[in-house]
This record gives C-alpha cells, structure tokens and sequence, in this order.
C-alpha cells in the first residue's frame, strides 16, 4: 500500500513521492536488527524499540504502519497526540496502539496529554516540577498503573534545546523514584546534536547519556538492562543503537519527510498557546530536514519519484 506525500520544493519544483509505509517499516526494522548485533559485548543485548514518530502525518498512514505490525508511535504535539488518541478510526482499528509522547511538556499540558487513549510513555520529563505535575495528575485519573516515563538530558548543552543538564540527571532520577509513586522510570532520553559527523567518532552526547546511565546505575545499584536509553533519529538511529540505545524514534524514513506548510490545526495551535520560543521551533524543524534528507538518500531507490 502507497502514500502519496509531496516531501520537498526546490526551484519551483515540487516532487511527489509514493510511500510504501510498510517495506520502509521493515526495512527501518532490519538496519536496526543488524545494528543491534553489532553493539559491544559489554552493553546490554536488548532489542531496540522503535517509536514510530506519526507528528503531522495523517491517521491513514499510522494505520498503514500498524497494519504492518508497528506498535509504538510518537507525537511530539500535545493537540495532535489528544486528537490522534482520540481518532474513531484509529480507536476501532488500533486497538494495541502505544502512543509515546516526545514533545516539550508543560505544567499546564500534563492534564491533556495524560488524558490521551492508551498513552504508554512520556519520553521528555525534565524538572521535577514537571514530574510532580505528571504524577498528582495520572493519580488523579486513577490508572491502575504506573505511568512509564524517561527523564530528558540536554547532553549537547545547546540553549535552545530542553532537558536537564548531566549533572543533574542522578537528582531528577532520584526524585522520580522516591517523590513520585504514580510514576516507573523506564529510563534517560536526549535528542542530541543534529549534524555529527561519525567520520570524526562516535557521537559525544551519545557518550554523555552513557555516562549519565552508569552513574545512575551506580547511585542506586541498578542494572544496566533496567535503564533504557532513548537516543537516534532517522538520521542516526543505526549509531545511536550500535552504542547502546534502547528506543529510536524514527518519523521520516518511516513515513516521508514533513511539510510544515500544512501542519495540523492542533499542532498549530499548541505552538502558539505554549510560546515556544521561535529559536527552539527552528531548532526542530532543522532537525526534521536533516533528518528529511537521509530519508530521501536511504530510499530513493525504493521509490517511485514523479516530477511535476
């Protein structure tokens, strides 16, 4: 099954691509089978997760994906998450859905994003007020269950980019575990610099997430398999897995590159009501066009390009 997209412009010229969603799926699923045989002995053989990340894509091409097995999606919009959740279509047809969210998180949001059908993670808890804010409010919705969540590092240190500092991560960790019982730790998150060279060696903010694990495991004598690390996008996701990560949260390469032009309504609407700085905004959609641009370069040959 194809999905059209119009995935760039240049010069004028727009190019329309069909998506075959599920043999871009698997192969996503393979690279990162292969990269995972290809980790240290010393780090933990778990299989990596992959966070189908679906924001501003639409609820026909989720469905495609699920139909294909995949089971995790990631919404990096609180608006978008709430009206994906809440899909009919999706509700009736996805019933296993596991919907991460990925996105900054405020204080005032958490009510929303936790009301959202079968939330599974939150991936970006990164104060411990924002912590205590999740925890008083999935307790409030009476959820049998602890609320998975990960807490986020800035391991590039860029200003414009949110998480707590490494130095910080054994506190907010501890925090978690103790002040929050409605919460389970599944383990630390970083997005990282966008345009690492791996000619010039491994990642550094992938090694800074390394560390910030083994000092937690230290801290609280945990193993290293009980602390998973969320690191690798599109364009990295076969190196962040090789070093150790344990969830890649892959949009384009799954699902085409985004159009911002045409962002959903919600999606829009959560921007401005949250007065994300525009440095930050910038930051993430130069992200998605790095991010973009592999996507185009991995299955060029996988799909069918008609210029228009």
């Amino acid at each position: 099954m194809f999905s059209r997209l119009i995935f760039f412009q240049r010069f004028g010229m727009a190019t329309q691509v069909d998506i075959d969603v599920g043999k871009a799926l698997n192969s996503v699923l393979t690279r990162a089978q292969k990269a995972c045989a290809e980790r240290s002995p010393d780090l933990p053989q778990v299989a990596p997760r992959v966070v189908a990340v679906s924001k501003t894509k639409p609820v026909g091409m989720i469905k495609e994906a699920y139909e294909c097995g995949q089971r995790h999606f990631g919404e990096n919009y609180v608006q978008e998450l709430v009206d994906k959740s809440a899909d009919a279509d999706l509700m009736s047809s996805c019933k296993e859905i596991r919907w991460h969210f990925i996105g900054h998180l405020q204080t005032n949001k958490v009510k929303k994003v936790l009301g959202a059908s079968n939330l599974y993670m939150v991936e970006t808890i990164d104060s411990k007020k924002l912590a205590n804010e999740v925890n008083k409010q999935w307790e409030k919705l009476g959820n049998g269950e602890r609320l998975k969540v990960m807490v986020q590092v800035n391991t590039s240190g860029e200003e414009n980019k949110h998480g707590i500092a490494p130095s910080e991560c054994v506190s907010l960790v501890d925090h978690v575990r103790t002040q929050c019982p409605h919460l389970e730790l599944a383990g630390i998150m970083t997005i990282g610099a966008f345009d690492h060279d791996l000619s010039q060696g491994p990642n550094p903010d992938f090694k800074v997430l390394l560390k910030c694990r083994e000092d937690v495991c230290s801290k609280f004598n945990l193993s290293k398999d009980s602390m998973e690390l969320s690191m690798g996008m599109s364009g990295d996701f076969e190196h962040a897995i090789s070093v150790g990560s344990t969830n890649v949260r892959i949009g384009s390469t799954i699902f085409g590159a985004r159009n911002y032009t045409t962002k959903p309504s919600g999606a829009t609407k959560q921007s401005n009501t949250q007065n994300v700085s525009s440095s930050s905004q910038q930051t993430e959609q130069n992200s998605d066009s790095l991010d973009n641009l592999k996507a185009v370069s991995d299955r060029m040959s996988d799909l069918k390009v008609e210029v228009k």
